[in-house]
């Protein structure tokens, strides 16, 4: 049985957004290199069309945790699955994020990071769910705010299934 999925943001809308972020990083970051790290495996779409859009040198690395499961809603609990491969210190550090909802996830995240030491630190996300917020958390930029639905697409999934749709969608 297939899922139904109603398109809330297609593909031109992601990419016209994503370009206008890549910009701004550019703009700000202008003569630096900047590292991104992505979490695995939801921001690797919004990450990889990110980064071909900037303007400035980038470096990867990538972070696994997990807080879903095969569920439609967080189990409250995020474990480390994959940490980073170097050392962030002294780095420009941006940490690429498909969607921020209860904030348990980045906030952890951003805890663990900071405690490393890179000359900067921001959290971009592609889409923000303020109304799934239960710890304090708020990106330093975002694609697109959204409603409080289970979407999928451009690396978002439901049991591993829908990351390569090119538009968000919410399951109906």
């Amino acid at each position: 049985m297939r899922d139904k999925i109603k398109v809330l943001i297609d593909q031109k809308k992601l990419e016209q957004r994503i370009q206008e972020m890549a910009d701004a990083i550019s703009a700000e970051y202008e003569g630096k290199t900047v590292h991104m790290i992505g979490i695995l495996k939801g921001s690797v779409f919004f990450m990889c069309e990110l980064a071909k859009r900037l303007s400035v040198p980038v470096t990867m690395d990538f972070m696994a945790v997990s807080s879903y499961g095969s569920e439609k809603k967080s189990s409250g609990e995020v474990k480390l699955l994959k940490d980073l491969d170097e050392s962030i210190e002294g780095k420009e550090v941006i940490l690429a994020e498909d969607i921020l909802d209860s904030g348990r996830t980045l906030s952890y995240l951003c805890e663990l990071l900071k405690t490393r030491k890179p000359a900067s630190f921001k959290v971009i996300t592609l889409l923000d769910k303020p109304s799934g917020r239960v710890v304090p958390m708020e990106p330093d930029m975002y694609g697109f705010e959204v409603p409080d639905l289970f979407l999928v697409g451009y690396g978002l999934d439901f049991d591993q299934k829908y990351r390569n749709l090119p538009y968000i969608g919410a399951v109906e």
